[in-house]
Formats: structure tokens, sequence, C-alpha cells
């Protein structure tokens, strides 16, 4: 029996080596720049901004706060998907926060605006590198959007602990 990754490694490195993604030059330029704090910070920090804004207001901030990100970081392909992606995903989290009434409600929306983005970046690599290469990609996202899960989960834990959250939304 052939297990899963020894058929789609192969497949990715060679779309990878040939180039043969739909932007060929920048095969791996977003990849790369995913391997640090990237998506992981951007999470957070568009969980936070939710929990702090709303989700409609949420949802430009963090749109336009990591499509700005792409843009000065060189990585033009990304902006528009990117800004649709978050802004998306921060209207997810923002709509589960308001319609659930639990204590866990943002978790809940962080889960589901995260498998949004996963789903969404997964749609986008696979125009531009082909289903291999994104397939093989996709363990990496889902790596990151659950470190941006326990990363989310310390900060509201702190700023709710400290009040800060509170006293931010009565301002």
């Amino acid at each position: 029996m052939v297990s899963s990754s020894s058929f789609w490694y192969p497949l990715a490195q060679k779309h990878i080596q040939e180039g043969t993604g739909y932007f060929a030059n920048e095969r791996t330029d977003k990849n790369r720049r995913h391997g640090g704090i990237g998506i992981c910070g951007y999470f957070c920090m568009i969980l936070i901004s939710v929990l702090l804004l709303g989700g409609k207001k949420g949802a430009w901030a963090g749109g336009i706060g990591a499509a700005l990100a792409d843009l000065l970081g060189g990585y033009m392909q990304w902006v528009l998907p990117t800004f649709l992606i978050k802004a998306v995903m921060a209207l997810i989290m923002g709509y589960v926060i308001d319609k659930w009434h639990h204590s866990l409600n943002w978790l809940a929306g962080a889960v589901l605006g995260g498998i949004f983005q996963i789903i969404g970046y997964t749609a986008v690599k696979i125009f531009y590198y082909g289903f291999a290469t994104a397939m093989v990609m996709t363990p990496g996202l889902l790596v990151q959007t659950a470190f941006g899960l326990v990363l989310t989960s310390i900060f509201v834990g702190v700023l709710g602990t400290t009040g800060i959250l509170k006293k931010v939304k009565e301002m």
C-alpha cells in the first residue's frame, strides 16, 4: 500500500523543480514567508481585532492589515486573495461570536475561521502552483493555524484576566 506522503511528495517536488505551477517564479515565496510567524501572527491579531472591534470592523482591519503585509513584503500576487480570505475569516469569527452565546464562542469562531482560511489558501495555491504542490503545503497551513489558535488562547487569557479586553470594548 502506498502512503499518501509517498504519493504526493514526488508530485509536488516535480512541480517545484520544473516550475510548472501557475506562477512558476513565485512558487515557494509565500510558503517560505509562512514558515515563520506569518500566518500564526496574522491569525492571532485578526482574532483579537474581531474581539475588540466586532466582526465587520475586525474584518476590515484584518483584511487590510494582512494584505498590506503581503504588499510590503513583495508578495503582490497574494494581496487580493489574502484580503478576501482574511476578511471572510474575520466575518465568520465575528458571526459565531455574536450568534453563539457561550463563554468559548470566540474559540468556536476561531476554529471555523481557521478552517475557512485553510480551505481558502489551499484553493488559491491549487490555482497558483497546481494540485499536488498545494496538497503538500496544506499540512503546514494546518499546523500554523493550530499554532495561531494556541497563541490566541494565550493572548485572550492574559487580556481577559487583566481586564484589558473589557476596558477596550467599553471605549
